[in-house]
């Protein structure tokens, strides 16, 4: 099952944020096969940072919240907020995803 991750960052986090961006790309690089959609959200100029957001095939909720427990953003305590929900995707996406590489 599909789990949305809603993750807004603490105020004044985006020195930490960007220390600890190679280890959480690297831990999201081990669910690469079961990731459906990863990526920041940003403030209106699409560039100051404001928090994550990823869709990931688990399991389970306790799967995914597992998963998340071990993140290193959460780790870092990076987050003021977090929200898991189950979701089913019914749309095919045709935009908003970068190119392959």
């Amino acid at each position: 099952m599909l789990f949305t991750f809603i993750l807004i960052d603490k105020p004044d986090t985006a020195a930490l944020r960007q220390r600890m961006r190679p280890a959480h790309k690297d831990y999201l690089a081990t669910m690469a096969d079961r990731i459906a959609f990863a990526g920041p959200l940003t403030h209106d100029d699409g560039q100051t940072m404001l928090g994550s957001l990823l869709v990931i095939d688990f399991p389970s909720r306790d799967a995914a919240q597992a998963w998340m427990a071990q993140e290193p953003f959460t780790l870092a305590g990076l987050y003021a907020s977090m929200s898991v929900h189950a979701f089913v995707n019914l749309w095919p996406q045709k935009t908003g995803f970068p190119p392959s590489v």
